[in-house]
């Protein structure tokens, strides 16, 4: 089950039915998969739910030190989404960043510094779906985007994650574990992201677990030599939750500076 750069197939949707799309995969075997047939099936994780609530602790370890961040998340398809960040350590008082979306317009708030913005949903690069461009050249077009290179967006959109991280190094499925609640796929990558020049680290490593029923990602962590520096992992993951209807709902707060 090893192997190095064996997927490109973030952007190789199947064709929707009816204007809908569907995953190419189903279900998973009940014996462990192939890696490809696993990025595969995480790739299409978000269509395989209409809503979703999720909560991700990240804890990073450096020079200052443990920190760690929350995000709390929720998804109604397609378009509405809900971020909230927040870091325990600095208090509760006006401590979050809030982003949310209707597919449309996003819309942000940082309590900290009452500073509020608007603005339409920032697309893709456009013509990147020609066919004839090599896997490695297209992206994954969300069905409800997400606030881009962030945990949300790779824990729920994992297409690029397998393309362009997990992909590029030496790559293998250890096994199962169970991550809040729910039995999820071990892979693990040696030195991912390998550019053959002195900034390579051949020590760094990446272990991610992805859920069985859904393939999305429930945790990730990466480590240099042996020593853990981020540890990612989602706490609660519930598809189809029910959302109160204000879920998306959102008034900045007055004495609020608009950005734009």
């Amino acid at each position: 089950m090893t192997s190095s750069r064996l997927w490109d197939r973030a952007a190789a949707l199947p064709v929707p039915v009816d204007g809908r799309r569907a995953p190419e995969i189903v279900a998973l075997p009940p014996d462990l998969p192939a890696l490809d047939e696993l990025f595969t099936f995480m790739r299409d994780a978000e269509l395989r739910f209409q809503t979703l609530r999720m909560r991700i602790e990240e804890r990073t370890f450096g020079t200052l030190g443990d920190q760690l961040v929350v995000m709390e998340v929720a998804v109604r398809h397609p378009g509405q989404a809900r971020v909230t960040t927040s870091e325990p350590g600095r208090g509760t008082a006006g401590n979050y960043e809030t982003w949310i979306s209707d597919g449309v317009t996003v819309r942000t708030y940082s309590a900290p510094h009452r500073l509020g913005t608007e603005r339409p949903v920032r697309h893709v690069v456009r013509g990147l779906d020609d066919p004839d461009f090599p896997g490695w050249s297209r992206v994954y077009v969300p069905l409800t985007p997400l606030p881009m290179e962030t945990l949300p967006d790779t824990f729920i959109h994992p297409a690029g994650y397998c393309q362009n991280v997990l992909a590029t190094g030496r790559c293998w499925i250890s096994g199962t574990e169970i991550v809040a609640g729910r039995q999820a796929i071990v892979v693990e990558c040696d030195h991912p992201r390998t550019i053959e020049l002195a900034a390579d680290r051949p020590d760094f490593h990446v272990q991610v677990a992805a859920d069985v029923a859904d393939g999305a990602i429930l945790r990730l962590t990466e480590t240099i030599g042996g020593e853990v520096t981020r540890d990612a992992e989602a706490t609660l993951y519930d598809p189809d939750a029910p959302l109160p209807p204000a879920t998306f709902d959102f008034e900045l707060p007055s004495g609020t500076t608009r950005l734009y």
